[in-house]
C-alpha cells in the first residue's frame, strides 16, 4: 500500500467504495488523513465501515471542512450530469481528484525522480501496459504494475528512488488527475467510446491530451487525425514528443524548419526507429505470436518508444518483446495441436474488439456469441473470407447466424464446450495449412458467465481437456 501523506491531518471526503475505492481511503487512513466516505450502494458502506473506515451520509457533511474530495472513476464528474456529491464539493469549492492524482502527489513528496509510465488510448491500452512491465521486468527493473489494468494503483509499493510504475490510466482517472506528470506518457489512439461520460468526442480527446501533455516525453500514436494534432500541439508548446505509427514512415515527414519526426513505425512486422530523417530497423515481431497483428505492432512501438524514454537499452527490449507471455485473455495462445493454434480473445466483448484477432489469422474456426451488443458483428464483415466456419453459442448465437448467412458456414453450438470440441475436430481435418480455433465472441460474457475471464478461463480448460494439445501456458 502507498499511504497518502499529503493531506495528513486534514480533513478529506471520498466517495465511492468499490475495490479501488475501498483502498484509496485505507490508503488515506494509512496516511494520516481524517477520513469520511459515502457510497450509495448499503452493502458498500457497511463493508468499509467493517474496514475500520469512518463513514457518513456525505449530504449532510460540512463541505467546508474538507480539504479535498476524492471521486471514485465510476462515478459521473460531468455527463449525462454531475453526480450530486460532485455538486456539493462544487458549491463549497472544496478540489475534486482520485486515486491517481493522490499516487502522483506521493510519487512527487517522497521519490519524484523514480520512472513512471503511463498509458492511455481507446484501444490497446491493457496490452501495451502489461508488455512495458514485463520488458522492465526482464530487464532486471524492480516494476509495479497497476492503474485501470486492474490493480488499485494505491494497493502498489510505495515511492522510491530505482522503483519503476507502469500505470493505465482510462480517461475517467485521468479527468480526476489534473498535475498527472509521468516520465513518460502514452496515447495510443483515439475513436469514440463513453462518450456517454464526456459528451463529445472533442471533450473525450481533451481529457486523454492532459496525459500526454503534463508527460517528461508524450509517446503518441500518430493513426488517427485527432491524435495527431495532440502529437502537433504537446510538441510546439514544448514537450518531447516521440511518435509512434502503424502505417505511415516517419522518417519522411519534417514536422518544423529542420526538424525531423523521431518515432517507431512499423513496415510489417519490421518496427523502425525514425531519427533525424533516417529510419534503421529496430527489430522485427515476425515469429513472435503474442504480438501478431497490426494493433500490436502500434502496442509494441509505443512500448519501445517509453522503454528508450525511462533508460533500457535496446537489447532488454527486444528480450523482452520476445519472450512477452500475451495479456491473459487478449489474443493469448493457449494450446497447440500439430498446425492448430487454440487462441483465447475472451476480452473481446465487442466487434470492434474481436477486429485485431480476426485480423491477424488467416484461417479460423471462429468461436463467438454471448449476450449481444448493440449493431451485432455486421462491421465484421470484411473477415468473413478468413473463416473457415463460426461456432455460435449464448443469446447472440440466432442473430450471429441470420448476420453470417450464407457468407460463413456455421452452427449453433450453444455451449463453449460444445463450440471448442467441434471446432477442434474441424479444424485437425483442415488440410490447407496451419489454422485457429479462436474464442473471440464480440459479446459480453454475462448470458453463460460471470465475466470474461471466467469464460476465457472455461474455454482453456475445454481445450485442456482435448486429446493430444500441448498446452502453452
Amino acid at each position: 500500500m502507498i499511504p497518502v501523506t499529503s493531506f495528513k491531518g486534514r480533513k478529506v471526503a471520498l466517495f465511492g467504495l468499490g475495490g479501488s475505492g475501498l483502498a484509496t481511503a485505507q490508503a488515506l487512513v494509512s496516511g494520516g488523513a481524517d477520513v469520511v466516505a459515502w457510497d450509495d450502494n448499503p452493502d458498500s458502506v457497511a463493508k468499509a465501515a467493517a474496514a475500520g473506515i469512518a463513514t457518513a451520509d456525505l449530504r449532510g457533511a460540512d463541505w467546508h471542512a474538507f480539504a479535498a474530495f476524492v471521486l471514485s472513476p465510476g462515478v459521473p464528474l460531468t455527463h449525462p450530469k454531475p453526480h450530486w456529491s460532485v455538486d456539493l464539493a462544487h458549491q463549497a469549492g472544496v478540489e475534486i481528484i482520485g486515486d491517481v492524482e493522490l499516487f502522483v502527489r506521493e510519487r512527487r513528496k517522497h521519490a519524484p525522480d523514480c520512472p513512471f509510465i503511463a498509458i492511455t488510448g481507446t484501444n490497446g491500452k491493457s496490452t501495451t501496459t502489461a508488455l512495458i512491465a514485463h520488458i522492465l521486468r526482464t530487464s532486471g527493473r524492480d516494476t509495479q504494475l497497476g492503474g485501470n489494468i486492474g490493480t488499485a494503483v494505491l494497493t502498489l509499493d510505495p515511492p522510491k528512488a530505482g522503483r519503476f510504475y507502469v500505470v493505465e490510466c482510462s480517461s475517467y482517472q485521468i479527468d480526476l488527475a489534473p498535475t498527472l506528470d509521468p516520465t513518460a506518457g502514452i496515447l495510443l489512439n483515439l475513436t469514440p467510446d463513453h462518450l456517454d461520460r464526456h459528451g463529445t468526442m472533442q471533450h473525450y480527446a481533451d481529457i486523454k491530451e492532459r496525459l500526454v501533455a503534463g508527460s517528461g516525453t508524450a509517446v503518441v500514436g500518430v493513426d488517427d487525425s485527432l491524435s495527431s494534432l495532440i502529437a502537433d500541439r504537446v510538441e510546439r508548446a514544448g514537450t518531447k514528443v516521440v511518435r509512434i505509427s502503424r502505417r505511415h514512415p516517419l522518417a519522411e515527414g519534417i514536422y518544423a524548419e529542420g526538424i525531423y519526426a523521431e518515432g517507431i513505425y512499423a513496415e510489417g512486422s519490421a518496427l523502425m526507429r525514425a531519427q533525424d530523417g533516417a529510419s534503421s530497423l529496430f527489430t522485427d515481431l515476425a515469429g513472435i505470436q503474442t504480438l501478431r497483428g497490426g494493433h500490436n505492432a502500434q502496442n509494441a512501438a509505443a512500448a519501445i518508444a517509453a522503454c528508450l524514454a525511462v533508460g533500457i537499452s535496446g537489447k532488454d527490449i527486444v528480450d523482452g518483446l520476445r519472450s512477452f507471455p500475451g495479456l491473459k485473455h487478449r489474443m493469448q495462445p493457449v494450446a497447440k495441436k500439430g498446425e492448430v493454434v487454440f487462441v483465447n480473445d475472451s476480452k473481446a466483448t465487442n466487434a470492434e474488439a474481436a477486429a485485431p484477432a480476426l485480423s491477424s489469422y488467416d484461417r479460423i474456426y471462429w468461436i463467438a456469441g454471448g449476450l449481444p451488443k448493440e449493431g451485432g458483428i455486421t462491421s465484421l464483415a470484411p473477415f468473413f473470407p478468413k473463416i473457415v466456419k463460426a461456432y455460435l453459442i449464448g443469446e447472440a448465437a440466432p442473430s450471429f447466424a441470420a448476420t453470417l448467412g450464407e457468407a460463413v458456414p456455421y452452427e449453433i453450438s450453444g455451449t463453449l464446450e460444445k463450440a471448442v470440441a467441434h471446432a477442434a475436430a474441424d479444424a485437425a481435418r483442415d488440410s490447407q495449412g496451419p489454422a485457429a480455433v479462436m474464442l473471440s465472441p464480440a459479446c459480453a460474457s454475462f448470458d453463460q458467465y460471470k465475466n470474461f475471464e471466467v469464460r476465457g478461463d472455461a474455454f482453456v480448460g475445454h481445450v485442456a481437456a482435448l486429446e493430444g494439445v500441448s498446452m502453452l501456458i
